[in-house]
């Protein structure tokens, strides 16, 4: 049965350059030979699982991947019926409706405040940088924060709303530079423990809340790498939120990675093992969302930034292991590496993108002049 699997595997592959157990640096190599009947019946999250439990390696996990999308692959491998009946149930139900908000918070940010910290960069963005006349993962985030304040117009004395605050990256330069006041939301107890010591002194308050408990106005709003989580059946409430709580005049800038399709094609070892409930928004739900609700005043694509960004987090995670494998498995090891490789590759090939979106509730007066 394996050799049948096995030679479906190799044809696929063979699509992409890709051989089984070659010399090229993005050639898969096979140490279970379970792995073709795995990989062909169930997909993604056989392919991901399989990759977890050392059933095969790669040298440049990034490049096979990205080989694999550029030639469509994933599209090409059947289904068993029991994982087509997994994707219709979450197509199905609200997963993320309020009394499900906390369940990304406990599994994927409440993974320890010591791993996102030997990770990410110094002021503890978890969201695509902006790497225009970057050299670093530093200068890049500090550049993604000095570009939101600017298309925000923030000016002292502002009240600003962070929808998705994490540890409050946003808030606490924006507080520093610009002497603004911030309410940040989350749903994770460890960004709010950590980021109220980040941000102790500072006009900066933590509320671990969902979303749809928001109920007061605000002069500008931001929401960075949240959006991602609200899920198709909430978008609408999810702006008309944004829109109550705005004042008239305000601004809105939605940072959300984005799909190229409305084909809600879900990833299920993303679903199971990363970010649970999660989902991806097209630009036809994201307009259709804000209809009579907002003027888009602008729509910024950096997608393939957050390839670099997704790199610079793998170096430092990889370059910080030894510190911090004690809190975790091999296997944890292999997840967040396959994690964050796949996900730099689904930017390298523009499967992916990354939009910063301005908006206002009745059109700036005089046209509102993009920045960049």
């Amino acid at each position: 049965m394996n050799t049948k699997y096995k030679k479906i595997a190799e044809e696929i592959l063979g699509l992409a350059g890709v051989q089984i157990n070659g010399k090229n640096p993005w050639d898969i190599q096979i140490h279970n030979e379970e792995f073709y009947r795995r990989a062909i019946t169930e997909g993604k999250i056989g392919i991901g699982e399989s990759y977890m439990d050392g059933w095969w390696d790669v040298e440049k996990l990034d490049g096979f991947i990205s080989r694999i999308l550029r030639a469509q692959l994933d599209d090409q491998i059947q289904r068993k019926f029991s994982v087509f009946i997994e994707l219709f149930i979450l197509q199905l139900f609200n997963l993320q409706s309020k009394q499900r908000a906390f369940i990304v918070g406990e599994k994927h940010y409440n993974l320890g405040n010591d791993l996102f910290q030997h990770m990410l960069d110094q002021r503890m963005n978890y969201s695509c940088a902006y790497w225009k006349d970057a050299e670093s993962l530093d200068e890049a985030q500090e550049n993604k924060l000095e570009l939101i304040c600017r298309k925000l117009s923030l000016k002292s004395g502002m009240r600003i709303l962070d929808i998705g605050c994490g540890w409050g990256a946003f808030g606490k330069y924006a507080a520093e530079k610009y002497k603004v006041e911030v309410v940040g939301v989350t749903v994770s107890k460890e960004q709010v423990e950590l980021g109220r010591k980040l941000c102790n002194g500072l006009p900066v308050e933590f509320r671990l809340i969902d979303y749809r408990d928001l109920n007061e106005k605000f002069d500008r709003i931001v929401s960075v790498g949240m959006f991602e989580h609200v899920g198709h059946k909430n978008y609408r409430t999810f702006f008309e939120i944004a829109n109550k709580c705005l004042v008239d005049d305000g601004l809105f800038l939605l940072h959300t990675i984005g799909r190229i399709s409305s084909l809600r094609a879900l990833d299920l070892w993303t679903q199971k093992y990363i970010f649970p409930n999660g989902m991806l928004p097209s630009a036809p739900e994201i307009g259709q969302g804000i209809q009579k609700l907002f003027v888009m005043e602008d729509w910024h694509n950096f997608g393939s930034d957050y390839d670099k960004t997704l790199m610079a987090w793998y170096a430092n995670f990889v370059a910080h292991w030894d510190n911090i494998k004690v809190q975790y498995s091999e296997r944890f090891f292999r997840m967040w590496k396959y994690y964050l490789l796949t996900s730099a590759a689904s930017f390298r090939t523009r499967r992916n993108q990354l939009w910063q979106i301005v908006l206002s509730k009745n059109g700036v007066p005089g046209g509102y002049y993009s920045i960049r």
